[in-house]
């Protein structure tokens, strides 16, 4: 035990923040004016730690085998700290161990799997979401169009920079695929003037919106679905789709079919747009060190990572050609800091909504998950890209047989010469 502790001081020297650690026994070693206190129950942790296995310490904590005292801002500095190298690189894999992946993928995301991983993480708590999102409850990357926006103002700059992106206008039929708590679903229907249809597999999303759809009077223009997309009617295409933090649950294994089945729900010159969180490396499906399976664990259950090269890959097979990308990544990482911040000045009232020693430990996991993925996105470890497509087909003519494109500008500008959220 001596020859550990002699390694864990000298690991504690190397931190860029002050840390002390208190044992099982009751010794303290480290920092006299820490900024992070750990206190362990268990010397197994002590172990991980020395490896820099970050996720394993992430499931010590929320198994209880060590408290924190500090600011979580300091914690994930400590854990970028002490991994032994970049966590992409340690997930890569060879051909082989793909393979056996994406066979694996197309057993892990049936219809009935899906559905239970989806209501594992989302129908957890309603109220808990609601503590620490902004008010519409928004739970995606946010756009900081501007420095000084607050997490709602970058919430509903990013739900326009989508209807902006896809040129939503009156009349249309919009369909919002993974709608969550309906934010993209409403701001569509009440600035923009669209038919708008949403599904979730969340009962408590389902249950959630249909009720805001009834408080304000969209009965007839706006509905709320609990469906999978692979059960979506083709039969009546949208004129313009979007799809925002949900082809992460998708698989890999399955993105050339959901993808696919994007190109048949949107109608010849529609508009899709595909927005989602991708992997840093372009072998790994998930981060190394323990992180991808702490998050497979406890949080999002069949959750898998994709590069966006596969994923143009795998849209250009679908049938859609992409027209617009964006990476989003530092917009991402300010938004799970707004998060994570936002749940630890609430941790007695988040206890409250979770309840018992299962709910104890949802929290201690999503105190590790967000502000874990916010340092993966600061450290470009992951990604967040919007991918705007429109479906491959014969080319246009003008009237004068000039070849032609009017389902798309051929610049940017219209993105962003509107204020928000006015209608038009």
């Amino acid at each position: 035990m001596s020859a550990v502790l002699t390694a864990v001081e000298k690991k504690l020297e190397t931190l860029p923040v002050p840390v002390r650690l208190t044992l099982p026994d009751g010794t303290s070693v480290g920092s006299g004016c820490p900024r992070v206190h750990l206190t362990i129950h268990h010397t197994a942790t002590l172990a991980n730690l020395l490896a820099g296995q970050v996720g394993v310490l992430g499931e010590d904590y929320v198994e209880g085998r060590f408290e924190v005292d500090g600011s979580m801002r300091d914690l994930m500095r400590v854990a970028a700290a002490i991994l032994p190298g970049s966590p992409v690189e340690a997930a890569r894999v060879g051909r082989l161990t793909e393979l056996i992946r994406r066979l694996m993928s197309v057993w892990r995301h049936s219809i009935e799997r899906d559905v239970r991983q989806i209501q594992f993480h989302y129908d957890l708590s309603d109220d808990f979401y609601a503590l620490w999102l902004d008010p519409r409850r928004v739970y995606s990357c946010a756009y900081y169009r501007e420095p000084g926006l607050t997490l709602a103002q970058a919430q509903e700059a990013k739900l326009d920079h989508i209807c902006r992106k896809l040129r939503l206008t009156a009349g249309e039929r919009f369909l919002d695929v993974g709608a969550g708590w309906g934010g993209l679903l409403l701001w569509a229907a009440e600035n923009y003037g669209v038919d708008a249809t949403g599904i979730t597999l969340s009962r408590n999303q389902h249950a959630h919106v249909n009720q805001l759809i009834q408080e304000k009077g969209l009965q007839g223009r706006v509905r709320m679905t609990l469906l999978d997309y692979r059960n979506l009617d083709e039969t009546r295409p949208f004129d313009k789709i979007a799809s925002v933090g949900m082809f992460e649950h998708v698989g890999r294994a399955q993105l050339d079919g959901y993808f696919g089945k994007l190109h048949r729900l949107v109608r010849p010159g529609g508009l899709v747009l595909n927005h989602g969180i991708t992997a840093g490396g372009i072998d790994n499906a998930e981060l190394g060190a323990g992180m991808g399976e702490f998050i497979e664990k406890y949080i999002f259950p069949g959750g898998e990572l994709t590069h966006v090269s596969h994923v143009l890959e795998s849209l250009t097979r679908g049938g859609l050609e992409d027209l617009d990308i964006e990476n989003l990544r530092p917009h991402y990482a300010r938004t799970l800091w707004a998060w994570s911040d936002a749940l630890e000045a609430c941790l007695p009232q988040a206890w409250l909504t979770l309840q018992g020693p299962q709910g104890e430990r949802s929290l201690r996991a999503y105190r590790m998950y967000l502000a874990g993925c916010a340092m993966g996105f600061e450290h470009g470890w992951i990604a967040l890209h919007q991918i705007l497509a429109q479906p491959r087909g014969p080319g246009r003519h003008d009237e004068l047989d000039h070849p032609t494109d009017l389902s798309y500008p051929w610049r940017r500008d219209y993105m962003y010469s509107r204020p928000i959220g006015i209608k038009p």
